[in-house]
């Protein structure tokens, strides 16, 4: 089978386009046929080696932790599923991924794919779905009638935190980029404003004090303090790039979240999608070869927004 991987560590320059050989499902696993994975900034940085003490893998590696597939076959223990089932996951970060024509995954990640999105595009759900999930929900615990501040909502983990949040009842501000505004505002975004302007101190935010701060966006420790000042007492800071201090004088409390894969949860999101309740979000659509250029694009901060790559049919 063909797949992208990579032999060490370093830029986008290291992720080849190879034939591998299609790997066997252990007890407990499935072999999926993968219709699409997506880019997510988790994969460059395993792939430059910033991850190793979280993430530790061995060489050759296939990236890609979020897929979207039908299942092909089965390994011993594995019960309720059928070959042929679509299936969307989002697969153990140390192991090979989804960039490729096929990927193991155990049977406990996998959760049915929606049925009213294509299947390639469900692959743009698991990491950044679980990721807003998690962060609004488990850290936060955010609850109807709240204020929440999305800082960097343009992006994927933003665009369903979004929908989650507003759906749970807050009143939802979001910083975005002007090309995001309608879609934001279609999401149920109460307020938009642009970047903010950490020049001021303290800083001014329409909405503020706000009882979360959901901030997806890398912050210097000034910015992140800058974020914490608008939080009213008593509320919760929380960081996909950064925690940031605490402030007990306030009861300000931050954590940062690191998404980890849960079949209920992600299955939750999916029936969420098939009612019409959460939206998913493609920007861009790319064959698997093209793998390396999509990692260039995003290392230069310059990706249109989720990406997915789908392998090429043969």
């Amino acid at each position: 089978m063909k797949a992208v991987l990579f032999h060490r560590y370093g830029g986008s320059e290291v992720l080849q386009y190879e034939d591998v050989p299609r790997p066997t499902p252990g007890p407990g696993q499935v072999l999926l046929k993968v219709a699409a994975t997506s880019f997510n900034p988790v994969d460059a940085g395993i792939r430059g080696g910033y991850l190793t003490d979280v993430f530790p893998i061995t060489f050759p590696h296939i990236p890609g932790i979020d897929v979207a597939g039908t299942i092909a076959e089965f390994g011993d223990g594995v019960q309720g599923w059928n070959v042929g089932d679509p299936v969307v996951a989002l697969l153990p970060m140390e192991s090979d991924g989804a960039a490729a024509e096929y990927v193991l995954a155990p049977a406990e990640v996998l959760a049915a794919a929606p049925r009213s999105v294509s299947l390639a595009d469900a692959a743009a759900l698991p990491v950044a779905g679980l990721t807003a999930w998690q962060a609004l929900f488990e850290v936060a615990g955010v609850t109807a009638g709240q204020t929440i501040l999305i800082n960097g909502a343009s992006g994927a983990v933003g665009g369903y935190a979004v929908q989650l949040a507003k759906q749970a009842g807050a009143v939802v501000t979001a910083t975005s980029k002007p090309r995001d505004a309608d879609r934001l505002r279609g999401y149920g975004a109460d307020r938009l404003i642009g970047y903010l302007d950490y020049g001021h101190s303290p800083i001014v935010v329409d909405g503020a004090p706000f009882d979360v701060v959901l901030n997806l966006v890398s912050t210097s420790p000034q910015q992140t303090d800058a974020l914490i000042s608008v939080i009213a007492d008593g509320g919760f800071h929380v960081g996909t790039m950064t925690s940031g201090p605490e402030d007990p004088g306030r009861q300000v409390r931050t954590q940062r979240v690191f998404v980890r894969s849960d079949a209920e949860q992600l299955a939750g999101l999916v029936s969420r999608v098939d009612a019409g309740q959460l939206r998913i979000g493609v920007a861009d659509r790319r064959p698997l070869v093209q793998a390396a250029a999509v990692h260039a694009v995003a290392d230069a901060g310059r990706l249109p927004g989720k990406t997915i790559l789908v392998p090429d049919e043969r």
